[in-house]
């Protein structure tokens, strides 16, 4: 079985929670699942850049050195656990170090210029799924499970509509089967940058806040997934909000209208266009926890 594995920001924020990752990784290739991982950014450094990039228009550049020692900071604290000192770690990090660099140079740019132009958003807004994806990817190397890091920026080719880009589907799927299928007919586990894509010149876009289960969705119609696993931080769809409603349970079952109708009228779990793709060709998707990975969470057909 062909499977795209979403995993969201806190299910990637921290060492505890990238020791799952790699477990249910680890269990799923076990049995003899195909595994495509889709990456969101770090818990919390989306915000972090997103602000110092609106704080740069407004003349606090400062405001991106410190978001960028914050980021560096994160990602080195998990790299240095799993990777240890070695080469590997340090090609990661002179990458992140790279992708950070460029974004205190665009934070410069900005701030000169007073201006932060929804093109300029789109790049500083997909800088952290590109600085997760290679860490991922190095982790699962590191654990005996063959991955490799590919931006969806060659994947997915969206039109020029900034911050909330429509994919274009033969473009997208062309460029996926051409990419991904001849790493995964190789053995090896693909670990694709979730929320970002670019336009048919090459523009780096994003597909709206919390885009990476959009990312899997596409990326599973295109490779004519079996199922995409959205992995996140409650066990599926609840009842309620848990933090208000504290008998709320999830629920086990829903269908595709159901759960666009709870898209679109704020439900948070899952991205409001992210169903579409699978319902299109009747793909499953499974809303699951990474931290009770056990709980059968809830199945949208």
């Amino acid at each position: 079985m062909l499977i795209v594995m979403k995993f969201g920001g806190t299910s990637v924020g921290s060492v505890d929670a990238l020791k799952n990752v790699v477990k249910i990784v680890s269990d799923a290739r076990q049995n003899g699942h195909e595994i495509v991982v889709v990456v969101s950014a770090m818990s919390g450094v989306t915000n972090l850049l997103l602000n110092a990039a609106a704080q740069a228009e407004v003349g606090h550049e400062e405001i991106a050195h410190q978001a960028k020692t914050e980021i560096a900071h994160k990602h080195a604290e998990a790299t240095l656990h799993f990777l240890d000192h070695t080469p590997e770690r340090d090609a990661v990090l002179a990458e992140i170090n790279t992708l950070l660099d460029e974004f205190e140079a665009l934070c410069h740019g900005i701030c000169v210029l007073g201006e932060l132009t929804p093109r300029a958003l789109d790049v500083i807004g997909g800088l952290g799924e590109r600085m997760n994806a290679p860490q991922v990817a190095a982790i699962l190397n590191r654990a005996g499970l063959p991955a490799a890091s590919i931006e969806a920026t060659q994947l997915i080719v969206t039109d020029n509509c900034f911050g909330s880009a429509i994919p274009l589907i033969d473009e997208t799927e062309a460029n996926t089967q051409a990419r991904l299928r001849p790493l995964l007919d190789a053995g090896k586990i693909p670990v694709v940058t979730g929320f970002i894509g670019s336009t048919e010149d090459g523009i780096p876009t994003t597909l709206g806040r919390g885009g990476s289960d959009y990312s899997a969705t596409i990326l599973g119609r295109a490779l004519g997934a079996d199922e995409v696993w959205i992995w996140t931080d409650v066990n599926g769809v609840m009842t309620a909000d848990p933090r208000v409603v504290p008998e709320a349970h999830p629920i086990s079952h829903l269908s595709y209208a159901e759960i666009s109708e709870l898209s679109y009228f704020g439900a948070k779990v899952l991205h409001s266009q992210a169903i579409r793709p699978a319902r299109r060709v009747n793909m499953p998707v499974r809303i699951l926890n990474t931290f009770a990975p056990d709980h059968p969470g809830t199945l949208i057909t």
